[in-house]
């Protein structure tokens, strides 16, 4: 099994937190993959949170690539975190040669455009910026958007942050709102593109199982929306799933789990809500997931959620205090980070259930 993390909180901290969240769950990954998505930011990105933020890690030349690119199409650089690589021997990592992670300021002619517009921007130059990288064999572009910083790369954890720094708590980089995942692979190449979280217009998601829809959801999802591309671990279908499902559809987040999990037929009819849910059942069938899994995601309002699959073959864990809220694979992780917390109030969600944490650290249980 991966393992995977998330911490939400009022004060911003350090990803080191989340380091350290991670790593009493060690047994749980391969070093197949490690990758952090880091949102509602402070230190170097403070004064440009409604700036969109390149993520992405290339080459020498996938870097004057994307610099033509950005330059042609009128973005113009704010701020960057460079981060100053620790190189020395022994450290298993595969490094890129070039980590960029840097602010734009939109073109002049968007600055009026209304939100949609530039949030449709954001994620064509994102895609193109991929192709374009990808063509050529020059690197790998993981988000761009404001206030949301994604790192990802193949090695142990531990080694990579070492490499990246992160074990130095200089104030540079830190957040209030962090999701993470080591992850073991089991069915699917060894590609940065496939270690999570996964991240698409504001919508942050990692996933700890398998999902053996996969042929299914993916084939189904290529024909909704332009985003949904890559493909290269079956996890991603929860994220454009749940992309779908609120932002195109714009349901509210309790059909979600109705889409992925959806109740049986014979359960359907008892209820009051039987034909929405049986409408859903009959036009979304191709969305719903199999197989033992849980995720963690975060909505473009920065509400933080997690849920498990109908019969809960995956753990998951959420606690914390009135500052800071923690979800975990393992109680371990969350007892390094918040050892002084009310244990007997940690959340151990069933299989029935989706766990909600808001911006004001309020936890709400919302049963399917």
């Amino acid at each position: 099994m991966c393992r995977i993390g998330a911490i939400k909180s009022k004060i911003a901290f350090h990803p080191s937190k989340a380091l350290q969240l991670m790593l009493p769950q060690q047994e749980g990954h391969d070093n197949s993959g490690f990758a952090m998505v880091m949102q509602d930011l402070s230190g170097v990105f403070s004064d440009h949170k409604d700036k969109p933020l390149l993520s992405l890690a290339c080459t020498q030349k996938g870097a004057k690539l994307v610099e033509d690119y950005m330059e042609a199409h009128n973005f113009v650089q704010v701020a960057e975190w460079i981060p100053t690589p620790n190189k020395e021997k022994g450290l298993d990592i595969k490094a890129m040669p070039y980590y960029i992670f840097r602010n734009y300021d939109y073109p002049e002619n968007y600055l009026d455009k209304t939100q949609q517009e530039k949030e449709d921007l954001l994620l064509d130059v994102r895609l193109n910026l991929r192709k374009l990288l990808e063509d050529q064999d020059q690197g790998y572009v993981y988000s761009f958007w404001p206030d949301v910083l994604t790192l990802k790369e193949i090695g142990d954890p531990r080694d990579i942050a070492t490499y990246f720094g992160l074990w130095e708590e200089k104030g540079d980089l830190m957040a209030k709102s962090i999701v993470v995942q080591c992850r073991q692979n089991t069915n699917y190449d060894i590609v940065r593109y496939a270690a999570h979280p996964f991240f698409i217009q504001g919508y942050t998601l990692c996933a700890n199982g398998e999902n053996t829809f996969y042929t299914k959801n993916k084939e189904y999802q290529k024909s909704l929306h332009r985003g949904y591309i890559g493909f290269e671990s079956d996890s991603q279908n929860f994220l454009y799933t749940l992309h779908y499902v609120l932002n195109e559809l714009k349901w509210p987040i309790k059909y979600y789990k109705h889409v992925i999990t959806p109740l049986p037929f014979d359960e359907i009819e008892k209820r009051a809500d039987k034909e929405v849910l049986t409408a859903i059942r009959q036009s979304l069938g191709h969305l719903e997931i199999n197989g033992p899994n849980t995720i963690i995601a975060v909505l473009p309002s920065g509400d933080m959620m997690t849920c498990c699959d109908s019969k809960k073959l995956r753990p998951v864990v959420v606690g914390g205090d009135e500052n800071t809220i923690a979800i975990a694979s393992e109680v371990c992780g969350l007892n390094v980070i918040l050892p002084d917390r009310d244990r007997e109030k940690d959340i151990y969600p069933n299989e029935r259930e989706v766990v909600v944490i808001n911006n004001d650290m309020e936890v709400q249980r919302w049963k399917q």
